[in-house]
């Protein structure tokens, strides 16, 4: 088991949300790397990437289109959507997420779900091996 701290990627348009869940991570000891769109997250790359965390209502690559990138890419990767809106009443489209979260969303229970996530990709990882 490494000492590493785990990375999780967030994507949202909003600047305040980013900040705001950002200084959420890093007081719980994620490394937390921010980004105000998909494509600069697909810019700067997944490697060493642990989790995302993504708004699904962006303009240009939504949430959505970002979680089937992901899933093509590095299939193991835990993807968080994050809305607004009532995206997640649509059931077909929430397949291949770790789960979802209406703002405004309750800090524990996010950090919680990640926490879970990355444990799960652990226990997955020692099987493997």
């Amino acid at each position: 088991m490494s000492n590493r701290r785990p990375v999780v990627a967030i994507v949202d348009d909003d600047s305040r949300l980013l900040e705001s869940l950002q200084d959420l991570l890093e007081s719980a000891g994620y490394v937390a790397r921010s980004f105000s769109s998909v494509r600069s997250l697909l810019t700067a790359g997944l490697l060493g990437v642990d989790v995302i965390i993504a708004d699904i209502g962006m303009p240009g690559i939504d949430g959505f289109e970002l979680r089937d990138l992901v899933k093509k890419a590095r299939p193991e990767l835990p993807i968080f959507l994050i809305t607004g809106r009532h995206e997640i009443a649509d059931q077909n489209r929430a397949q291949g997420v770790s789960g979802f979260f209406r703002k405004p969303f309750d800090a524990p229970t996010l950090l919680a779900a990640v926490d879970n996530a990355l444990r799960d990709r652990e226990v997955e990882g020692e099987h493997e091996s």
